[in-house]
């Protein structure tokens, strides 16, 4: 278990402090505890096997069973309990499985909606509606003010709106009508599914959803979902803390532990948080190599060997495939039937192919990426500068060509402002 402990400054401050033997010190919370966790994505058949949709369904009862046993004062689940907005029959079973446990067990479960259990549409709502009103959990952001309170905390929840623009336009009006207010008397706890736009927060497979600015003040503790990645920092005089994925959502995650935070506050409002690792995960092994010149017909051999030397049984095996090919090479050329059945043991072999294909005749790219170590922004425009040489003149080539580089890194970040705004000003330059 790995710990990690805070001390709420901001909460000691605005505290009211008492006389106790002609001395003053800070007023007492009452102790409390919680589990907090996020994306267990119910009910997804990964790589389309339906082995894989029990693996999640396991790890969210494993989850139940750990918490039952910690015994904290309620759980936060920080949205994506289910995959689909609208979960299958066998999913819901497994779901209501969970909860009524919890609920024998009188811990109530707070949540959020995620971006892929929010509601979709405005008629229909969330399946977390139904679920609230047969009291197996709380959705937050459906009852008066947002929130759930006791004489120990203050817990308010935010609905997902799925993409940064709705949640620009659409979080402010939310705030208006369900208006947020930590007490300071109170431990309090903002609950959110969203990826937060902070240098220190780099998600992958995502884009930031909010900017910090739009969290409120006031909270000693910011429970995040969407990022799978476990992370805690000190947030506007608070902590903000992503639990991270119960089980692989993508294969990306399999490197990442899996689990949940149980979370200790004591009476002067310091934090004890510990991450609690789920046992029963399903190994992956990433097989991420270059193949950089390689013929097809090698790359397959290659690759099949690689998949037969560490076959396990019961594993999911994905080779990733990265490299440029040689000139008139294809991606298609790859036997993948050959590499997906190399792994006789394996539950699936699942290859992914992030080869580049190119006209340029394999001694170029090779001189261009394979020769002295250079910034790879430098790399890329001299290929991007042969390529373009091939139909226009030099001076227009440099300009694509740099172009061509500039613009990579608003459209990793999804800016299509700042993508229009520079091809604009290409179109327009004398």
């Amino acid at each position: 278990m790995e710990k990690n402990t805070f001390t709420l400054l901001s909460y000691l401050k605005e505290t009211k402090h008492l006389e106790v033997n002609g001395r003053r010190r800070l007023r007492e919370l009452k102790p409390l505890s919680f589990v907090h966790l996020a994306d267990v994505h119910l009910g997804y058949a990964q790589y389309g096997l339906e082995t894989r949709r029990e693996d999640f369904n396991r790890a969210f009862l494993e989850a139940v069973e750990k918490t039952i046993e910690l015994k904290p004062d309620f759980m936060i689940i920080a949205g994506d309990i289910f995959h689909q907005a609208r979960p299958s029959n066998a999913t819901l079973e497994v779901a209501i499985k969970g909860f009524r446990r919890l609920r024998e067990s009188s811990i109530p479960v707070l949540t959020v909606d995620g971006s892929h259990d929010s509601a979709p549409n405005l008629i229909t709502g969330t399946i977390l509606i139904p679920l609230d009103a047969a009291d197996l959990l709380y959705y937050l952001p459906h009852h008066k003010g947002a929130c759930w309170r006791n004489e120990k905390c203050y817990v308010y929840g935010v609905p997902n709106f799925r993409s940064r623009r709705k949640t620009e336009e659409q979080l402010p009006q939310f705030y208006q009508e369900h208006q947020p207010s930590p007490d300071p008397a109170l431990f309090n706890i903002f609950v959110f599914h969203m990826a937060l736009d902070l240098p220190s927060l780099k998600p992958p497979q995502m884009e930031a959803e909010a900017p910090p600015e739009l969290i409120p003040e006031g909270f000693n503790y910011y429970a995040g979902g969407h990022v799978h990645k476990p992370t805690k920092f000190h947030f506007k005089n608070g902590v903000l803390v992503y639990s991270g994925s119960t089980e692989s959502v993508y294969y990306d995650d399999a490197k990442l532990n899996k689990g949940f935070n149980y979370v200790q506050v004591n009476e002067r409002g310091k934090i004890t948080s510990e991450s609690i690792k789920l046992e029963n995960q399903r190994p992956f092994l990433i097989l991420e190599d270059d193949y950089s010149g390689m013929t097809p017909t090698k790359i397959t051999e290659t690759v099949a060997h690689r998949v037969e030397e560490v076959d396990e049984e019961g594993v999911i095996i994905v080779p990733v495939l990265k490299g440029f090919l040689p000139s008139e090479a294809s991606r298609g050329d790859i036997d993948m039937v050959r590499i997906r059945n190399a792994g006789s043991r394996a539950l699936l072999v699942h290859p992914i192919i992030r080869l580049t294909e190119t006209a340029m005749p394999e001694e170029i790219v090779q001189a261009i990426f394979e020769g002295e170590l250079k910034d790879l922004k430098t790399k890329a425009f001299e290929y991007f500068l042969h390529i373009f040489s091939e139909h226009h003149s030099k001076s227009e080539a440099e300009q694509i060509a740099r172009l061509s580089v500039e613009i990579i890194d608003p459209l990793t970040r999804k800016d299509e402002e700042k993508v229009r705004e520079m091809l604009e000003a290409y179109l327009n330059a004398d």
